[in-house]
């Protein structure tokens, strides 16, 4: 399996290429050459699987150059009862008939960042010893909350890496913040950027770009590489958890074999989604993606409308980590959608020149056949915490809300009631003010004292790696300007 940039054909990488280094140096982002097919069983014998067998198995397709033992023992490390609270790791709920809620975040940061950035410092590491590399990784991530705190979880006293955190100051949850801000190890860095999260990212890449950065740092031993989902090591594992709740309904007999479900996704950077169209792309099958935005609908009109454009009002919402207006991973689909590098790179182009694109029928019919986009408001995301509370004892967090709102909104209008299965990508506890909120409380708590107040509203325990929080020093308070993040990267590697 070779890997190409979405920008650029001619130059062909391997795997661990790929992994280790993260964007393309054109900018683009580099993705696999084709999408391999699951074999006509694959399914049925998956099903009977363990998460890390199934991981193993759908991830070894597009890492040829990694060995099974190599794969099994990283799958065994990322997934293992130490880092996740359930041993079906990304266990189904049934919320009614044909509704099920795949549920991301019982790993160690509460998120479905987990899911990935548990297995991406495996495969990284492995990748510098595969390619011989031997200056030290210098992981650069910005995050609009959630792949901030797995990062630095996961690539904690990695040895031969450092990773720096920017997030955007006042645009994350408190519980967010202090995840980040309190991280233990010897290679980690935070930093709060005076922006929101889009420019936090446009800083990355541009540090990425940057020759004369890049020359700095090579002469201290350093290289750039990213944890983000512009890496494709963060793609891949997404992958296997779309197949994995296709399989799990087919064993608890909640569907039949080969019947077709929709998927609901709630994303901004549109990494989430994207691996779930992929998973398409491989046979899983998949009759509709449904893509959940928040009041920052940037992705929704783009699927509407076919024009891309970030040039509008940029909103703080109760669901932050889809706060964002440049939606990366956009560029891969666009690549995957077209198989045209000239006519994605125009598109980008474009992008950085004036904000905004608009793409030919051609692509726009594509997107149709494939992707439905739904947006709604705080008020309404309250609302729909509160009704599946109130109607099925189900607590769910902010962004979630956001995906179940957007599938009702599409089963209304078009009738389909098709099996779903709904992406929820953080606990509720991440997020306690405004879940708190929309379960008619009004005097609520400050800080990790909402942990207790949910708590008790709820009868549910606060997840054990929030809790743990109180009390923990607080190491990082730099905050800096969004044209100045190079000096964050200078303080880290001292």
């Amino acid at each position: 399996m070779r890997y190409i940039s979405t920008r650029d054909i001619a130059s062909q990488y391997s795997a661990a290429q790929a992994i280790t280094q993260g964007l393309a140096q054109d900018g683009g982002l580099l993705t696999p050459y084709y999408i391999p097919k699951l074999p006509g069983k694959a399914l049925e014998d998956i099903k009977a699987m363990a998460y890390q067998q199934r991981a193993v198995y759908i991830m070894k397709m597009f890492l040829e150059e990694f060995s099974v033992k190599e794969l099994t023992d990283f799958a065994n490390a990322a997934y293992g009862p130490d880092k996740f609270d359930s041993p079906a790791v990304a266990p189904v709920h049934t919320v009614d008939g044909n509704t099920h809620c795949l549920e991301l975040w019982h790993g160690p940061t509460c998120a479905f960042k987990d899911m990935a950035l548990q297995m991406l410092p495996h495969l990284l590491s492995a990748s510098l010893v595969k390619t011989e590399e031997e200056k030290t990784a210098c992981i650069l991530v910005a995050t609009s909350g959630d792949t901030g705190k797995g990062a630095l979880e996961g690539f904690k006293d990695v040895p031969r890496t450092k990773i720096l955190v920017f997030y955007p100051k006042d645009g994350v949850s408190q519980v967010q913040e202090l995840q980040m801000v309190t991280q233990e190890g010897g290679n980690v860095g935070v930093a709060a950027v005076v922006g929101n999260f889009d420019d936090a990212q446009t800083g990355v890449k541009k540090l990425f770009s940057d020759p004369a950065v890049r020359k700095e740092l090579a002469g201290q031993g350093y290289f750039f590489s990213s944890a983000n989902s512009i890496n494709w090591g963060r793609v891949l594992p997404q992958l296997v958890y779309y197949i994995s709740a296709y399989c799990d309904l087919i064993r608890d007999e909640k569907i039949t074999p080969d019947q077709p479900v929709n998927i609901c996704v709630p994303t901004g950077n549109f990494g989430n989604i994207l691996a779930a169209y992929y998973a398409l792309e491989m046979g899983l099958p998949i009759k509709q993606l449904i893509c959940a935005s928040n009041r920052n609908n940037v992705l929704t009109d783009f699927l509407h409308t076919g024009t891309y454009d970030r040039n509008r009002t940029f909103y703080n919402t109760m669901s932050p980590s889809m706060d964002i207006l440049i939606s990366s991973n956009l560029e891969r689909l666009l690549f995957a959608l077209t198989g045209d590098p000239a006519e994605v790179k125009g598109y980008m182009e474009q992008l950085a020149g004036t904000g905004r694109y608009q793409v030919s029928e051609k692509l726009r019919e594509k997107l149709k056949k494939y992707f439905k986009g739904y947006s709604c408001d705080d008020h309404t995301t309250q609302q729909t915490i509160r009704a599946m509370y109130n109607k099925h004892g189900y607590l769910i967090d902010t962004h979630t809300a956001v995906a179940f709102s957007a599938l009702e909104q599409y089963r209304n209008e078009t009738g389909d009631q098709a099996p779903a299965i709904v992406a929820s990508t953080a606990s509720p506890f991440k997020f306690c003010s405004s879940v708190l909120e929309a379960l008619g409380e009004t005097n609520i708590a400050s800080g990790l004292d909402a942990l207790d107040q949910l708590s008790a509203k709820t009868g549910q325990p606060a997840p054990a790696p929030l809790a743990a929080l109180r009390g923990k020093e607080i190491r990082f308070t730099q905050v800096v300007e969004k044209d100045r993040m190079v000096d964050a990267v200078r303080s880290l590697l001292g």
